[in-house]
């Protein structure tokens, strides 16, 4: 599926009737952050939006972009130390519009390099540290080891999470979040403690990609529902099909570390 570019999206979305609203989905940088499928992040809230009865639009943030307003959803994805650099500035200038967006409530996924400079720092394996815009209370240590398999992780919110880690940044949690959960498969944030990902209000923070959202149907929810909820004051949910996910979790679930 070849996903629509920005005003094909709002061109769609104007077209359809009898919805419950517009929900709008912001992709950070996916021109330097998207090499670990970030873009099937989008494609699942996307339809999933559609399926509870809403109408998503679709907007991308790059480098030197005005910044969108009114936004619902944020997604950011992975990207190697090479796109960090290239966003870091950039990143920065933006820092206080996405600090009040988050403390605000506004729901946002950040998978892997995101995760990492929404932090407070990501210092490479090379001693270059790459500062970070402190929304979440973490910080990043690159190293020569490599945590890279399948990842089975328990959470007390969205039950079994299924994903693909693959990252040699080791990352610790200060005490201004909490863990999205432990690991019964993989490794997570680090190598020593069993915990992977990290939850500060209606941000979900992860390593894990594959896309995530395809084989986690419970984490698209939540973004949508909180979203719909913010800007609507309720969420009546729609009867999204969940037969390829679950099927896809089930493979995951086989699946060796």
């Amino acid at each position: 599926m070849t996903p629509l570019s920005q005003d094909e999206a709002s061109s769609a979305g104007s077209q359809e009737t009898g919805s419950k609203g517009t929900i709008r989905v912001l992709q950070l940088y996916p021109r330097d952050m998207n090499i670990y499928g970030d873009w099937g992040n989008v494609l699942v809230l996307q339809q999933r939006i559609r399926w509870h009865g809403y109408t998503p639009e679709i907007l991308e943030y790059n480098v030197g972009d005005p910044f969108p307003e009114d936004v619902d959803i944020i997604v950011g994805g992975g990207g190697q130390d090479s796109g960090q650099l290239v966003i870091q500035d950039d990143l920065l200038s933006r820092e206080s519009a996405l600090k009040e967006l988050a403390d605000d409530g506004t729901p946002m996924l950040l998978i892997c390099g995101l995760y990492q400079l929404f932090g407070r720092f990501f210092k490479t394996r090379t001693g270059a540290v790459i500062p970070g815009i402190g929304v979440l209370d973490v910080e990043t240590h690159g190293t020569d080891e490599r945590l890279i398999g399948n990842v089975t992780v328990s959470s007390p919110e969205f039950g079994d999470i299924l994903g693909y880690e693959n990252h040699s940044g080791q990352t610790r949690l200060g005490p201004g979040v909490r863990p999205l959960g432990t690991t019964a498969k993989g490794t997570g944030n680090n190598s020593s403690d069993g915990q992977e990902g990290a939850r500060y209000r209606n941000i979900v923070a992860s390593y894990l990609h594959g896309s995530l959202l395809p084989k986690n149907p419970a984490i698209a929810d939540f973004l949508i529902r909180t979203a719909a909820e913010r800007k609507y004051g309720s969420f009546t949910p729609g009867a999204p099909d969940d037969g390829y996910a679950e099927l896809a979790r089930e493979h995951a679930a086989r699946r060796p570390r």
